[in-house]
């Protein structure tokens, strides 16, 4: 079993570097309150058409201890969620929800420090209607999600490790942030100076 708590000390940003563009949510999912703790965990991942919101609110209920609840939504005119709901998956033990959509009563999950990572507010709840299945491939800020991959989620970002890569990206991860934290603003200077000017001249600046 995949152990998603070693991720907490993976910055996004290590983890971008790792597994580019294609794996990061685009610059619309972000945290709704701030200093937001960093999150990671198994993602539950959750389909609401446009306009509804009964799955994720179905989800709360279903999804394990530690997951990260993950929607496709894309809709931008009806809340999927406010605080009673936040505060059931808080006491759930989920690890938070990243969210293509938007949530409302967010002074109420600011107070209780509910990680969220969403497109915005709107005090306008969706309606509860629509049936959808859990734990298929959702897309996400752009970004296609599997039941199971790593969503790891900080005041950078929100990457997606693919599980079946988990243990590769972690060991690569930690490698390259023991590198990063043996080297001195020196050497580090050194090395960019002399990289920048060798990419400089190569294009023909002279300066």
């Amino acid at each position: 079993m995949i152990d998603t708590t070693e991720f907490l000390d993976i910055p996004t940003t290590t983890l971008a570097d790792l597994l580019g563009r294609e794996r990061v949510m685009d610059i619309g999912i972000r945290p709704l309150w701030e200093p937001v703790p960093r999150i990671a965990g198994p993602a539950f991942t959750v389909r609401c058409p446009v306009g509804d919101n009964l799955m994720l609110h179905a989800a709360i209920h279903r999804a394990a201890p530690g997951s990260v609840i993950v929607v496709e939504s894309g809709d931008l005119d009806y809340a999927l969620a406010g605080g009673n709901v936040c505060a059931v998956a808080q006491r759930r033990g989920i690890a938070g929800f990243v969210a293509d959509g938007l949530i409302r009563d967010l002074a109420e999950v600011r107070a209780m420090r509910f990680p969220v990572f969403a497109r915005g507010v709107i005090p306008i709840p969706a309606a509860k209607s629509a049936v959808t299945r859990f734990g298929e491939r959702v897309r996400c800020g752009g970004v296609p999600v599997d039941a199971g991959d790593i969503v790891v989620a900080d005041e950078e970002g929100v990457v997606a490790v693919p599980a079946s890569r988990h243990e590769e990206i972690l060991t690569a991860a930690r490698a390259k942030l023991a590198k990063e934290a043996a080297e001195t603003l020196d050497e580090w200077e050194a090395a960019h100076r002399a990289r920048v000017d060798e990419i400089l001249a190569r294009g023909g600046f002279e300066g």
